[in-house]
């Protein structure tokens, strides 16, 4: 597996969903492997913050985010798509979000590593959507995805946020921005690899 893409969205046909999948089009016809993990069929727990994961930075709780930390971990780059919910990420990906306070804690408790040091080698490409046209709409959602991919020692690559997309289907209104996605996915493959070949 090369990229791993996560779908973040409650809908399995969203805006975010539609444009993740002409992202993860683009990489496969660039020559990259995709593995798909949907967020809403995972039977994932919120983080209960019981800290088991101090001893050995791995999560205790037993679901399918045990499964999902091993894909996050191997992969080489991730595809991230999420809606907006009250200026942040969707409830399905926070709760993935939270749950890798784990890592968090081996990173920085476990194994010491001093803040902000490590060089980061793999790649993340986030895709959003919101319903409204407000500058700021983004703001809060960058700063937790940055985080988020931090601690996984991936780079924000780059952004894809596009406003005013609500009812299901509204992406199919803007044939250009599925496009924009399709030829992103392909320029991540490619700088994917380029990345892991360097």
């Amino acid at each position: 597996m090369e990229i791993l893409a996560i779908y973040g969205s409650p809908r399995r046909i969203g805006n975010t969903s539609t444009l993740l999948d002409h992202a993860v089009k683009g990489a496969e016809d660039a020559g990259a492997l995709v593995d798909k993990i949907v967020l809403r069929d995972c039977k994932m727990s919120p983080c209960l913050e019981i800290y088991g994961c101090k001893k050995t930075g791995r999560c205790v709780i037993k679901d399918d985010f045990q499964e999902v930390i091993d894909k996050l971990l191997s992969c080489k780059g991730i595809m991230l798509a999420s809606p907006i919910f009250f200026y942040t990420v969707s409830a399905h990906t926070k709760i993935l979000m939270d749950r890798c306070q784990s890592l968090w804690v081996k990173k920085y408790w476990v194994d010491q590593t001093p803040y902000r040091k490590t060089i980061s080698s793999r790649k993340g490409l986030f895709i959003s959507a919101g319903a409204t046209k407000g500058k700021k709409l983004f703001d809060g959602t960058l700063l937790t995805v940055r985080y988020f991919f931090d601690v996984l020692d991936i780079d924000l690559w780059k952004s894809l946020l596009y406003r005013q997309l609500d009812f299901e289907q509204d992406i199919l209104k803007h044939p250009e921005y599925l496009h924009e996605a399709y030829e992103t996915g392909k320029e991540f493959a490619l700088a994917t690899k380029k990345s892991q070949s360097s």
